[in-house]
């Protein structure tokens, strides 16, 4: 394993991050699911992302999480959460608030079984409440140790710049972490977003680095739906059906034989791409068996060439 500073913040992470969205507390079985985490951090995985919406239930794939990292030393791990999605049927249970934000952090700890996270995000931008507002409840979690560093999930630039200036003129501790969505066929994170974090020191953990799976390789042209992919799995297919168009589809064939010429396979191509980004700190990858933990983790090794980047580019756009 690798490791990358989070922005400008001292601690660092791997460059492969184990995400928990579509997968544990949801579709993938406990004990399968928990061999994918032990597997993980014996690989030198020290990155575990979570969310309080995360799982069948508000808090069910942090519980499930926190028990699954159990056996290992809190300090040898970094640990998010987030928070802005509906929670409940009252009007206070989403968003940015204090109230919301204060309430499902507390909630966040108790289901992770811990006093801290590393990372808490803001799980999207919430046009009802104020910039101020976000901002000083975040420096709040900072300064009572509940939080060791605030983040951001798929805030637009203007979003993000309008939080740093406000961080100056209140003098609170700085966001440190973004986590957008980025792969071979999403990269709006590259005009604004890309450069406004690096600039500000704001570490990137993309999500989504293999296109919910289209990047495997395992969905090809005029072919069935793989038994058991998430394409072919009723409550998550939604999330990666709409992107298995024909022209995706042929663009995946050329990668994949990209790949292959080069020895190596489709995922670890398109995450090691994803990785070239200085500014990226982490590539967030789900696994629903252990062996996929294994390959993606071997993208760290992969080095692209400028000729296979050139190649890439052709084919992608």
């Amino acid at each position: 394993m690798k490791y990358r500073r989070l922005g400008k913040a001292g601690i660092k992470v791997s460059e492969i991050a184990l995400g928990s969205w579509l997968t544990y507390g949801t579709v993938t079985e406990q004990n399968t699911a928990e061999a994918c985490i032990h597997q993980a951090y014996e690989l030198g995985i020290n990155h575990f992302d979570c969310a309080n919406v995360y799982g069948n239930a508000p808090h069910e794939a942090e519980r499930f999480l926190a028990q699954s990292l159990k056996p290992f030393s809190r300090d040898s791990y970094v640990l998010t959460t987030k928070a802005f999605w509906p929670v409940g049927e009252g009007v206070n249970d989403r968003g940015l608030s204090r109230k919301h934000l204060t309430s499902q952090l507390n909630q966040s700890l108790q289901a992770l079984n811990t006093d801290y996270v590393d990372i808490f995000y803001c799980h999207r931008y919430d046009p009802d409440t104020e910039m101020e507002e976000i901002v000083s409840t975040i420096d709040d979690f900072v300064r009572q140790g509940k939080v060791r560093y605030g983040g951001i999930s798929e805030w637009p630039a203007e979003r993000i710049a309008k939080a740093i200036t406000v961080e100056s003129q209140l003098k609170t501790h700085p966001l440190r972490a973004s986590q957008p969505v980025y792969n071979l066929f999403n990269r709006y994170i590259e005009a604004a977003v890309l450069p406004i974090c690096q600039q500000n020191g704001l570490g990137v953990v993309v999500f989504s680095p293999l296109a919910q799976g289209l990047l495997t390789g395992k969905y090809r042209p005029g072919q069935p739906l793989p038994p058991g992919s998430r394409a072919a799995t009723q409550g998550v297919s939604q999330f990666i059906t709409r992107h298995l168009t024909e022209d995706n589809l042929a663009k995946v064939e050329k990668l994949g034989g990209l790949a292959r010429d080069m020895g190596i396979s489709l995922s670890q191509l398109s995450i090691a791409w994803v990785l070239r980004q200085q500014a990226i700190s982490s590539a967030l990858i789900g696994a629903s068996k252990p062996e996929q933990v294994v390959e993606n983790v071997k993208a760290v090794q992969v080095n692209l060439s400028e000729d296979v980047l050139k190649r890439i580019e052709e084919i992608v756009s």
